[in-house]
């Protein structure tokens, strides 16, 4: 075996996976090339030359010497066993046709290791935690993986496409993400401006229309404009999710009246999504009609994560009884509490 400067090692084929030259003595097929990286199929997605491969096409699928593989896992970014969430109506919430008892959804990114973000997914009660698409460490295989810490048939899976700034790379993450795990419903978001990590509501809207072709139940990041939102929802979109202040800020709801305007014209679930910093937040969140509130660097840079996970957990739930129960009337003066009649 020899080295060429241009041809790289005679006699063995040139492999790109995740931009990177690796070499293999040939025929090979996904699965076996797979097996001889170390990876479990289970686990991951693979693209060859920018095409999917299914599953169960990985023993038949031949990999020849130039092809361009990407291979991708789900890193921080079901039906819970956990305690579940309570509901003033007892009927919990549905997105996409199934139904869930908890409205906090929680990512799964920023935490010091994947056994905090599995405590924290415990505490807060979560039936839904959201993911990240990246591709594999090809050279370290065993490498945790999130779903070695957060089963999949215990959590509901929503990937999501954090870091995209186009529709093309959006669609195309969620399509290797629908591949890696087979889930449909999906959380969308193209970003706009790397500062502000705000929405780019035309590439937003452009891959909502082709994600809902393709099948996908999308739940859509988008911007506080009701109208975007509104036309978000016409094209299919199954859930709606304004910020409430930039990602990652903790600023908190600085956007109610908006909002407020989004649920009244909605016919399918609101959920604020970004900008939440402290329990208060959360409760203002539902107590303006949110369907549920989404939320990661809330908990997971508190100081205690795992009792930030509770704290919000109990947030969500005060906010959605006080939105049921019906908040008194504002008034410019003080009401005595204590009736006057019969005062000494």
């Amino acid at each position: 075996m020899t080295w060429c400067p241009w041809k790289g090692i005679i006699g063995k084929m040139e492999v790109q996976i995740n931009g990177e030259a690796r070499y293999f003595d040939g025929p090979l097929t996904v699965n076996s090339m797979l097996l001889v990286l170390g990876f479990d199929p289970r686990k991951i997605a693979v693209e060859r030359n920018l095409e999917i491969v299914p599953k169960g096409a990985y023993g038949g699928t031949s990999v020849e010497d130039g092809d361009r593989l990407e291979i991708v896992h789900f890193i921080g970014g079901g039906n819970a066993k956990a305690m579940p969430a309570l509901d003033f109506e007892g009927q919990g919430w549905s997105v996409a046709g199934r139904k869930f008892n908890s409205r906090l959804i929680i990512g799964t990114g920023k935490y010091r290791d994947f056994l905090e973000t599995a405590r924290a997914a415990e505490s807060s009660g979560a039936e839904i935690v959201t993911v990240a698409v990246r591709r594999v460490n090809v050279s370290n295989p065993d490498e945790p993986m999130l779903v070695d810490y957060l089963d999949p048939k215990k959590y509901t899976y929503l990937p999501n496409t954090a870091g995209c700034y186009t529709a093309d790379d959006a669609v195309r993450t969620l399509r290797l993400a629908r591949e890696a795990g087979g889930w449909k419903l999906v959380k969308l978001e193209v970003l706009g401006d790397q500062k502000t990590l705000y929405p780019n509501m035309l590439e937003t809207l452009s891959a909502a229309e082709l994600l809902v072709k393709e099948g996908f139940d999308v739940m859509v990041y988008c911007s506080d404009d009701p109208i975007m939102a509104k036309k978000l929802e016409d094209l299919g979109c199954v859930a709606i999710m304004p910020l409430a202040a930039p990602i990652g800020s903790g600023l908190g709801v600085q956007n109610p009246v908006q909002i407020r305007i989004i649920i009244e014209n909605s016919s399918v679930p609101v959920l604020v999504d970004a900008g939440v910093g402290t329990a208060s937040d959360a409760a203002i969140a539902m107590e303006l009609g949110c369907d549920g509130v989404l939320m990661n660097t809330a908990i997971a840079e508190a100081k205690d994560p795992i009792a930030m996970a509770h704290a919000m957990r109990l947030a969500v739930e005060a906010g959605r009884m006080a939105y049921l129960a019906g908040r008194m009337a504002k008034k410019q003066y003080a009401d005595p509490s204590s009736p006057l009649g019969g005062l000494i």
